[in-house]
């Protein structure tokens, strides 16, 4: 009991440190942002798209770190609670030996194939933490979807009002790609707003 109850510090702070790196991916995307804004004015197209498939991967890593947060969060309320009522089991305990290296390193798949192990120790999964364990695993890919990264670029060049000299697909306009672009953005601030507030 006492060993789970040291480790179950190193599994608040876990999650508390994964939540910090979200913020420093959200704060990467906006310098990123500001970078495509800069290479379009000097007109510098191939320097714009690059930062635009930066920004949008640290997007993604934020939302990732996020997810993995709340994940960790949920995983020690149930320690927690097998803690109080005396039923850390052998197996759990087993678990706890591989767990401060996994939680240092920050890496998204060691720290949710640990989670894995965590979960099973108890008799029922949260529907919630599994959604977000499939969520996860359909997000953590490393390519940039064009389109996102052409939506993107429109929508900084209309912030700086600048005029983007680039072609749309068919019957595709640029306000209607950055309608789309500043809808998604809208819905995924109010998204993390709302994840926060859980975490």
């Amino acid at each position: 009991l006492t060993y789970a109850a040291e480790h179950l510090f190193n599994l608040k702070f876990a999650a508390k440190e994964l939540n910090r790196n979200s913020k420093r991916c959200d704060k990467e995307e906006k310098a990123e942002k500001a970078k495509i804004k800069k290479a379009i004015q000097k007109g510098n197209m191939e320097v714009a798209r690059i930062h635009a498939e930066n920004a949008i991967r640290q997007k993604n890593q934020a939302i990732n770190f996020l997810r993995m947060s709340a994940r960790v969060d949920a995983v020690a309320a149930r320690v927690q609670t097998a803690v109080t009522m005396g039923k850390v089991t052998k197996s759990m305990a087993g678990v706890v030996k591989s767990m401060d290296a996994t939680l240092k390193s920050m890496n998204l798949e060691k720290i949710s194939a640990l989670m894995d192990k965590f979960e099973h120790q108890f008799e029922t999964l949260d529907v919630q933490t599994q959604q977000m364990e499939d969520t996860m695993s359909n997000t953590t890919t490393l390519t940039t979807p064009q389109n996102q990264v052409d939506m993107l670029l429109q929508e900084m060049a209309d912030e700086a009002g600048l005029d983007l000299n680039m072609e749309l697909p068919q019957g595709q306009t640029g306000s209607v790609g950055t309608s789309v672009a500043s809808a998604e953005q809208d819905e995924l601030s109010q998204r993390l707003a709302r994840l926060r507030d859980q975490v």
